[in-house]
């Protein structure tokens, strides 16, 4: 019997090929976007601890440039917050772009696939039918050969 041999299996192992990478890029997106979460709340556990600061530098006698000092890096890791803030909303859209991407190729794989699927089920199906001729035809030929 002969083997099933699908035209198109390069299109498939390229659409395979496609969605496997498509997983690289949202695993990537995946981690760029934790690193960027990791790094805004290590900004605001610091803006805190600078806050605490402050609020102690007030409460003793310091001179006002030391506070002065002290609020100043605050604006600063405010701004870098903010900063930080726009940084995870593009790493979030990066993740959700990648998701779409994979999506899309997921879905091309699988309408590849279920191609090939169909193909060979055609193709079974006319082996099928083959096989049964060839046994109709042995079958008839036995019949037409007298017996002794």
């Amino acid at each position: 019997m002969a083997s099933f041999r699908y035209t198109f299996q390069r299109v498939v192992d390229l659409k395979g090929s496609e969605k496997t990478q498509a997983e690289w890029m949202l695993s990537s997106a995946v981690g760029v976007l934790t690193a960027e979460e990791l790094s805004l709340e290590q900004l605001r556990v610091k803006q805190q601890e600078w806050e605490f600061k402050l609020i102690d530098a007030a409460k003793i006698a310091v001179p006002l440039s030391e506070l002065q000092v002290i609020q100043q890096y605050l604006d600063y890791l405010v701004a870098c917050i903010t900063n930080k803030m726009k940084d995870v909303l593009h790493a979030q859209k990066a993740v959700e772009q990648s998701r779409l991407n994979l999506s899309d190729k997921m879905k091309d794989e699988k309408v590849w696939l279920k191609a090939k699927d169909h193909a060979r089920d055609r193709f079974q199906y006319a082996m099928q039918i083959k096989e049964q001729n060839e046994l109709d035809e042995m079958a008839s030929v036995r019949f037409m050969i007298p017996t002794p």
